[in-house]
């Protein structure tokens, strides 16, 4: 499994600096250069990460996305985690890795700084901790889930959802047991506590973060529902979906982890139900992968030719369409299926044609309006003095 996390991290470290900033990323670098303990759309922690990372390792696309790089290797070694508590074998945890490391979805948010990319790992985090929970019966892992849900509280609110998916699916086919304790207390009282400091920065400023989510749903809402589901499959990978619902129907029929499986339909419903983006309940799926390996390793050495051929197939187009491999000239024919290729080009180019357009006797008395946060990231950026 270090192997596989090893190798994905040499090829988002590699690709790393081929285009340029993604408007976020440019959003996050004024952020982390005016740090405070939440912001009008997000918790304080991706802007801190961001400010750590050019602080150590430069302001360049390659020196800001160390951290993500590293937090995506990670992840793909907490799938393999997984695996190995849904007792797969140590050639299923490897599947279970590859199978990460090859998607779509974990590649995609792993090689920029995104609140996604650290969502993800908190998420897997925070299943590992409830399988463990769940399957030993040891109920101070409540306490490492809830640290773990109070951190990824201070990046994105989010986390709110597969937790109540969980403890919902508990309550619907059990262990219900688990509930009972105060080690759960313990670990919500850990998470209030990590979260409090923005908690408090929210009310401070009148919660502008639940106005923005607020207006974010609204207006995608409709489109978002309509393609929840097809977009889940695409963004993870199409031909992962025989890996994850075996692993859905594995955990099914076994009765400690059932609710683990049950709590990605609910996490699903209530996703719909906000009208969010069919990506906040997609790394619910990483974790059905995991508890599929085991059937997957089967299924590889019953067809070893015909799996090699998935397999590359499956990391080549995650690859063309998740990172920066084509030269800019050809991203055009990647845009329409993955947007944010397109969100890391151009900025310097915009910022030459913007100073050109004001004369150098004019530049510091004049005032720049533009229509978004990555216009204005880039001429932070990149912009004359």
């Amino acid at each position: 499994m270090f192997a596989v996390a090893g190798a994905l991290a040499v090829v988002l470290t590699a690709l790393s600096g081929r285009y340029g900033y993604h408007r976020d990323e440019l959003y996050f670098l004024v952020a982390g250069d005016k740090l405070a303990w939440g912001y009008v759309d997000q918790p304080p922690l991706t802007p801190l990460i961001a400010r750590v990372s050019t602080e150590l390792f430069g302001n360049t696309p390659m020196g800001l996305r160390v951290i993500s790089t590293l937090a995506s290797a990670a992840t793909v070694i907490v799938v393999a985690l997984l695996a190995r508590e849904f007792d797969s074998n140590r050639p299923g945890q490897v599947v279970a890795a590859v199978c990460a490391a090859v998607s779509g979805f974990l590649p995609g948010v792993g090689h920029m700084v995104s609140t996604a990319t650290y969502d993800l790992l908190a998420w897997m985090l925070i299943a590992l901790f409830a399988v463990k929970l769940l399957r030993t019966d040891d109920r101070r892992w409540w306490l490492a889930l809830g640290l773990t849900a109070g951190i990824a509280l201070e990046n994105k609110y989010l986390v709110v959802l597969p937790i109540g998916a969980l403890l919902v699916a508990l309550l619907i086919v059990g262990p219900r047991q688990v509930l009972r304790s105060w080690w759960l207390l313990g670990g919500v009282a850990l998470a209030g506590l990590v979260a409090l400091p923005n908690v408090i920065w929210q009310f401070q400023h009148d919660w502008p973060q639940l106005t923005v989510a607020g207006g974010i749903s609204s207006d995608d809402g409709t489109e978002n529902r309509i393609m929840f589901i097809p977009l889940q499959i695409l963004q993870l990978s199409p031909l992962l979906l025989p890996v994850w619902v075996a692993g859905f129907r594995r955990l099914w029929k076994m009765q400690w982890p059932r609710a683990v499986a049950l709590a990605y339909p609910v996490l699903c419903v209530a996703v719909l139900a906000v009208g969010g983006k069919s990506y906040y309940a997609l790394p619910l799926l990483y974790v059905l992968v995991a508890a599929g390996a085991e059937p997957t390793l089967a299924w590889i050495t019953r067809h070893r030719p015909l799996a090699a051929a998935a397999l590359v197939f499956t990391a080549a187009t995650s690859f063309i369409f998740t990172l920066p491999v084509l030269p800019t000239s050809a991203v055009d024919f990647v845009i329409p299926v993955n947007k944010e290729q397109g969100e890391q080009i151009g900025w310097q180019n915009l910022t030459t044609t913007v100073a050109n357009a004001i004369p150098a006797s004019e530049r510091a008395t004049t005032t720049i309006l533009t229509s978004n946060y990555g216009q204005a990231g880039a001429l932070r950026r990149y912009g004359p003095a």
